[in-house]
């Protein structure tokens, strides 16, 4: 059994993530996944971009998008399930405390890579600020998960592999 919970958001190509599952896993064996979907952390999201134009939150696979690279991987029976969560605090303080305490961090390729500055991450918490319903800051995720199992080892493109005890003997 492998299982993988919120790894998926920190992976480049989760085509390359599903073929190492079914290199590694046995045929029948379990793979359990839970990711975020492209509709979390939207209010982040925006918030940042009314500061500027660059990414600063990841952007999250589809369950289609999963679901298909465990096909292609020749993982079998892929079932895969949405559920929507809003998770609701009283500042943004807490909110990034939440979301660091969990690892998350921007991890894009295209991220700047110097310092962004007090001014500009001010301007991005009052624009979250303005999106308060009530006196509470809501944060959408949606939740994918999903299974699959292993198909058992799979042979390299141009590999191919011959049971030895299925070679007859040559008998004169």
């Amino acid at each position: 059994m492998i299982f993988a919970n919120l790894l998926l958001p920190w992976v480049g190509d989760p085509v390359l993530l599903f073929a190492e599952v079914s290199r590694v896993l046995r045929k029948d064996g379990l793979f359990l996944f839970s990711t975020l979907g492209p509709d979390s952390l939207g209010e982040i999201r925006d918030a940042w971009a009314s500061v500027d134009a660059r990414e600063h939150v990841n952007r999250f696979f589809g369950m289609h998008d999963i679901g298909d690279a465990a096909v292609r991987a020749s993982l079998r029976d892929p079932v895969l399930d949405v559920d929507r969560l809003s998770v609701t605090y009283n500042d943004a303080e807490t909110l990034f405390r939440d979301l660091t305490d969990m690892g998350a961090r921007n991890c894009l390729q295209d991220r700047e890579r110097s310092l962004g500055g007090a001014g500009r991450f001010k301007a991005m918490k009052a624009a979250l600020d303005e999106q308060r319903k009530g006196k509470l800051l809501t944060l959408d995720l949606e939740l994918v998960y999903g299974h699959c199992w292993g198909s058992g080892p799979q042979s390299a493109d141009g590999e191919y592999r011959i049971n030895a005890e299925r070679i007859g003997r040559r008998r004169d």
